[in-house]
């Protein structure tokens, strides 16, 4: 008997049942557009048949799911923190037409960036004054920015430039909701 991963654990109790995949009857997949409850009391939503917005705070350190397209693309500041552990942590961006992230170092973090809707360039650079790593990047382009590089993120499009982006170990305290740019410069004055 074949094992499903897609019907394992929501529909069968062991992977044993998990029906056969013929060849003329591809897999089917069942999204579950019901809320959750966190365990923190926050319903949040499993699938890409949801009914409203999600709610957009940081559930860390607690598991979590959540379609993070969908959570990326509802978010309109310039950075909130949606999941912040003791390793990592998870924040939403929305870069304005014609702005930027602004130039910066991260000289103990990894940094992931995943673009989810738009178009820029990001310039790397071991030094602030020589960015010679520059790349255009669209919908779907992932962006690894190694401890110790200078960075910057442009917007060039014709719409906010929807990202999120991982760092690990966490860069923000816990929570942290930045509305705009320049609450983010302030929170990060002297930093």
């Amino acid at each position: 008997m074949n094992f499903v991963p897609q019907y394992y654990p929501y529909l069968y109790q062991h992977p044993q049942s998990a029906p056969i995949s013929y060849y003329r009857n591809p897999p089917v997949y069942w999204t579950a557009p019901y809320p959750v409850m966190h365990p923190n009391g926050f319903d949040y939503y499993r699938s890409s048949n949801m009914q409203g917005d999600l709610t957009l705070t940081d559930y860390g350190p607690d598991p979590f799911v959540m379609n993070i397209n969908e959570a990326t693309l509802q978010n309109d500041t310039f950075r909130t923190a949606l999941w912040t552990g003791e390793y990592l942590q998870i924040t939403l961006m929305s870069i304005g037409v014609g702005e930027d992230i602004g130039l910066e170092i991260h000289p103990d973090l990894d940094q992931f960036l995943r673009i989810e809707q738009g178009e820029g360039f990001v310039e790397m650079g071991e030094n602030k004054n020589e960015l010679n790593y520059v790349r255009e990047v669209y919908d779907d382009d992932a962006i690894v920015i190694p401890a110790g590089t200078w960075h910057n993120l442009t917007n060039t499009g014709d719409v906010p430039l929807k990202l999120y982006s991982i760092y690990a170990p966490p860069n923000h305290p816990f929570g942290t909701v930045h509305p705009t740019k320049a609450d983010a410069e302030a929170a990060e004055k002297g930093y």
